[in-house]
């Protein structure tokens, strides 16, 4: 098994990280609503927090292993894997790239070492790089040449979105934005070529379905039991999609999806920016979802219908408590009883954390009046610098993408 998810709690053993690169030093004030960020990161502080959080995961007895070497060894397997690679990354380019298709490939393809191949593919390239003599010298005269032909990713460093694993699978990805949707062709073939997954791999999902879903919105409450939200970039015939290939394996252990209907908002673009789990019976959760918050409960059909849903009455805790085998659990909320400390702590990634094991997260330590509650709540909390990556609006947990964890005494 490659992977091996059943929980969001069980201790951490491999993870999967993007150190920031050269991608966020390509935002501009101009593109950043575009490329999804509030703000332009500084890139050597960026690094540093990044670099913290990887010494904490390691020091918990996590591997951590990144994104771009894994990527430049799954194209290293062969010429044609990197042409391959090379060609459909410039296809998902846009409609700019597809008017330079032979100089943008003949331009990545002189870039021999494969690592280096790969950060330029994330940190974009821009049509002066390309140097075609006596091509569009109206671009040239206007001073357009500096526009991208393939824009920059800056979203990358948030590995938790483009894929999720599931027991001993993996959900495939279709991201909601344009701006994201080719950080799945990492992923892709990372899954697929790299020998360490190549021919291994379980897919519950793929990014050739047409229907938005990411793993931000993708819990797995217990090894039966799975939660994700329908949100502003997960759709609700995307979890459909996603169950009937869940159910239909006979290897699969979910039996239930917990369907979380949250407000479709970027302040709550996935489901784990208002709720994660920190211990066995205890959640991290935005209070201001609480009153609107409606959750369904997917299950096998009958026969006659593929999938039998229900929306689900009684109180969040009762919910999750009974689909836990535990009867209630405890909501700590974000920012406590001050709901402008709520908003403020949210905003910045307080309710979305990382459990390293049971009952210890890793979290932003900007966030002092959610972390004391933690703390008070019996939750170890392991703090990290964030003043730069919290720019680009996600936090420890979305920051990383476990590919093993321990299996841990849950239902």
């Amino acid at each position: 098994m490659p992977v091996h998810v059943t929980s969001e709690i069980g201790p951490l053993k491999k993870v999967m990280l993007h150190r920031p690169g050269k991608e966020l030093e390509q935002l501009v004030p101009r593109e950043l609503e575009r490329l999804l960020f509030d703000d332009i990161p500084y890139l050597k502080t960026a690094c540093q927090e990044h670099d913290t959080f990887a010494r904490i995961l390691k020091g918990q007895g996590a591997e951590v292993v990144y994104l771009e070497h894994l990527m430049a060894e799954a194209i290293g397997q062969s010429p044609d894997v990197r042409r391959t690679f090379i060609w459909e990354f410039i296809g998902e380019g846009g409609d700019v790239a597809q008017l330079y298709r032979e100089p943008l490939f003949e331009f990545l393809d002189s870039i021999r070492d494969g690592l280096e191949l790969v950060l330029k593919t994330m940190a974009g390239v821009r049509l002066d790089e390309l140097q075609i003599k006596g091509c569009h010298p109206l671009v040239r005269l206007v001073g357009a040449d500096h526009c991208f032909v393939l824009d920059p990713i800056p979203n990358l460093y948030f590995t938790r979105d483009p894929f999720a694993t599931i027991g001993d699978g993996v959900s495939l990805n279709y991201m909601y934005s344009r701006t994201r949707r080719r950080e799945g062709i990492y992923g892709n073939f990372v899954l697929n070529h790299h020998p360490e997954w190549k021919g291994k791999t379980k897919f519950y999902y793929s990014r050739e379905y047409p229907f938005s879903i990411e793993g931000g919105d993708i819990l797995n409450l217990s090894r039966r039991v799975l939660a994700v939200g329908i949100s502003q970039r997960t759709t609700p015939t995307a979890i459909e999609r996603l169950a009937w290939n869940l159910f239909e394996d006979p290897e699969s252990a979910i039996e239930t999806i917990l369907a979380f209907d949250i407000p479709n908002v970027r302040a709550f673009m996935h489901l784990d920016t208002v709720l994660t789990q920190v211990d066995y019976d205890q959640f991290i959760i935005h209070p201001e979802i609480l009153n609107n918050l409606r959750v369904y409960e997917i299950c096998r059909g009958d026969g006659r219908e593929r999938l039998r849903v229900s929306e689900l009455s009684g109180s969040l805790p009762a919910v999750l408590g009974t689909h836990l085998g535990l009867g209630r659990v405890t909501l700590i909320r974000c920012g406590g009883m001050d709901r402008v400390a709520s908003e403020r702590e949210q905003w910045n990634d307080g309710s979305n954390t990382l459990c390293v094991a049971p009952g210890k997260v890793i979290v932003y330590d900007r966030n002092y009046i959610t972390n004391e509650i933690l703390t008070k709540h019996g939750i170890k909390v392991l703090e990290m610098p964030s003043s730069e990556l919290s720019r680009g609006r996600g936090g420890p947990r979305c920051m990383s993408m476990p590919l093993w964890r321990e299996d841990v005494g849950m239902p």
